[in-house]
């Protein structure tokens, strides 16, 4: 039967996402290492890294765009993972060889690789997972003596029971990691191949996680002198608006310095924000990661929540404190911004009713001139037509009319006044006045 309908395009890559990073199954007892690369580019370092060791083991190549690898060495199982901000390598060898942390998983591969990383190591672990039987009768305080330095131990029972897990998230020395690893002990009460693959993932990656919320710490320990300063600006700049400081400056001089400050402030905000927002994502991983241990408090030992959020929340809210200033100054700066620009608009209302009331005074004298100059012009007007007349009956009585030219003038000016009045306002309606 043929198909009638369409596959969403995305339909196998979304149903594979769950697979991507199953946890591989685990023996008891077994060496494991982990170590995370942390990047920040598209991944393609560390898929090269990878093609580089398996080019050098003579495993089989990586895809190009691979999230995900395993391969299996004499003796060892070598599993990879991409994740958005770091790549894992997880090494994992059966049994044991000796005292644990003597050696570890790592000595299968080759020492070249690890210094010829792009990426800078942010976590490197070595865990023992041990049957229950393999640690005989020991109590946490000889285990913290014995493979610990005597430091004070993190741990708890894990899986209801089903284990225990003790670490004192301290950098040990290393032959072949000279920066120092992390150490995971496990004692192994009963649990599954897979039940011991998925708690040592969550271990693993509580760990991982955690150092990847705390790099927002030092980023917000950086941005705390940086908003005192665009705090003291801001209040510099909201004195001279007031007029407190003793010394105002002109409106257009504080909007740009509101410009340079809120454009400072936008710079901090970019910059930190990414930094802040996976920090606050790490901090819930965390949270999540110890909620799935299931653990129980153990005599003498701190456990794994009560270390982690201790030290962990504070400074996440040390984070969240700067961004809170960020935001608030932001939104401090858009109020002087508003009220700057309503004051500059005010201003500008009011030089533009002193303008119109300007334009009105002098329209009003202009009428008034106009008027006086219509009023002169029919003075004007009339006493020349009136000498015109005047001097016509003058030439009639010397032509022998009898007229006396001195009553003609004297009774034309009336007449003419008033003509001269009545043409002067029909000309001003015929030009639209």
């Amino acid at each position: 039967m043929t198909d009638t309908f369409f596959l969403h395009p995305q339909r196998q890559l979304l149903n594979n996402e769950a697979h991507v990073r199953t946890p591989v199954s685990v023996p008891s007892p077994a060496q494991v290492t982990s170590l995370a690369f942390f990047f920040d580019d598209d991944g393609s370092r560390q898929r090269q890294a990878l093609s580089r060791l398996a080019a050098q083991l003579g495993l089989p190549l990586p895809a190009a765009d691979a999230v995900q690898y395993q391969a299996e060495l004499p003796g060892l199982r070598l599993n990879w993972g991409l994740h958005t901000e770091f790549a894992r390598y997880t090494l994992l060898r059966r049994g044991r060889t000796g005292e644990p942390f003597a050696d570890s998983a790592f000595e299968g591969l080759p020492l070249d690789w690890l210094s010829n990383q792009a990426d800078p190591l942010l976590v490197a672990i070595h865990a023992v997972i041990l049957p229950q039987e393999d640690a005989g009768a020991a109590d946490t305080e000889t285990l913290a003596q014995q493979w610990f330095a005597g430091n004070d131990l993190v741990g708890a029972s894990i899986g209801d029971g089903n284990a225990m897990a003790l670490t004192d998230l301290r950098l040990h020395p290393d032959r072949n990691l000279g920066a120092g690893v992390t150490r995971l002990l496990v004692l192994d009460y009963g649990m599954s191949a897979s039940q011991r693959g998925h708690m040592l993932q969550r271990l693993f990656e509580l760990e991982t996680y955690r150092m990847l919320a705390l790099l927002a710490l030092p980023v917000a320990k950086a941005q705390v002198r940086v908003m005192d300063d665009l705090g003291r600006r801001m209040r510099a700049l909201t004195g001279q608006m007031s007029g407190k400081s003793g010394a105002r400056s002109s409106d257009d001089a504080l909007l740009d310095q509101l410009t340079e400050l809120a454009a400072d402030l936008e710079d901090a905000i970019s910059s930190t924000q990414y930094r802040f927002s996976a920090g606050q994502a790490y901090y819930r991983q965390v949270e999540r990661r110890i909620e799935e241990l299931r653990e129980a408090r153990l005599g003498g030992v701190q456990p794994f929540r009560e270390f982690t959020i201790r030290r962990l929340a504070p400074a996440m809210a040390t984070c969240e404190t700067i961004g809170n200033r960020q935001t608030q100054l932001a939104a401090r700066i858009q109020r002087a911004t508003a009220l700057l620009r309503t004051r500059v608009e005010v201003s500008l209302q009011g030089q533009n009713q002193a303008l119109l009331a300007s334009m009105d005074r002098r329209a009003e004298l202009q009428l008034r001139l106009q008027e006086t100059v219509e009023g002169l012009s029919v003075g004007v007007l009339t006493y020349y037509a009136v000498g015109l007349i005047g001097y016509l009956a003058k030439a009639l009585k010397v032509a022998g009319a009898p007229v006396n030219p001195e009553l003609v003038t004297g009774l034309v000016i009336p007449l003419v006044a008033a003509g001269v009045w009545w043409g002067t306002q029909k000309m001003k309606k015929s030009l639209g006045h």
